[in-house]
């Protein structure tokens, strides 16, 4: 059998942290390899403890949650590891930079535990994991500050088709709702996501996320 999935889980609340912990470590293919309140203490952690994930809340002490997300998963970093936001519909203002920051994906608060353990695995795997919900929100509150009006869809090195599916990604749909919505295969989407992230020089779909919004490609 392969390791366990290592988790640092980091939250200012003792009781969420105390209950994210049980759920993760109750998984036979995950394990809380650590647990800290606040951002500086994740990244010392992190770095002496390698976790495969952190599951990162936004608001805490000494140092929060986007400025450690920026030292442990920013492009600059020397051993970058993949984290995962949470946060809660009145934060969704920092949404935006902490995809920015390199979080390989954000989740409610408030989300059920199997869709938390998801993430925890989807993200593990190298994915990334948008909260549709959420990510709509972004959309419709943040485009405009986001986007510099001077770039548009002709700078970007993509045929209309994947650029099309760089639209639906940012829209917050999986591969299985971009295929439905385009009525093809599922592999096909694959594809098409694959071939994006190649051309663009991105990492994962957050990026791609945070990059259509950037050249004007949500509306």
């Amino acid at each position: 059998m392969s390791a366990p999935v290592r988790v640092l889980v980091c939250d200012d609340q003792a009781l969420i942290r105390t209950g994210l912990s049980t759920i993760i470590d109750a998984q036979p293919d995950l394990a809380v390899a650590g647990e800290c309140g606040d951002g500086r203490t994740a990244v010392e952690l992190a770095r002496r403890l390698r976790p495969d994930v952190v599951v990162m809340d936004v608001r805490m002490p000494v140092l929060d949650g986007i400025e450690a997300t920026r030292l442990l998963a920013g492009a600059g970093g020397e051993h970058p590891v993949k984290v995962l936001v949470v946060t809660t519909f009145n934060l969704d203002e920092y949404v935006y930079e902490a995809l920015r920051a390199g979080a390989s994906g954000f989740l409610l608060k408030d989300a059920p535990p199997d869709r938390l353990l998801h993430g925890i695995r989807t993200v593990a795997m190298g994915s990334a994991l948008l909260d549709p919900e959420v990510t709509r929100r972004l959309v419709g509150r943040y485009a405009a500050r986001i986007r510099p009006a001077e770039r548009g869809a002709q700078d970007i090195p993509l045929t209309p088709r994947e650029l099309e599916v760089l639209r639906l990604i940012a829209d917050g749909m999986s591969n299985s709702e971009i295929a439905a919505v385009l009525v093809i295969s599922h592999e096909t989407v694959k594809t098409f996501v694959s071939r994006i992230l190649t051309k663009l020089d991105l990492r994962d779909r957050v990026q791609a996320v945070v990059y259509a919004y950037r050249h004007g490609l949500v509306t």
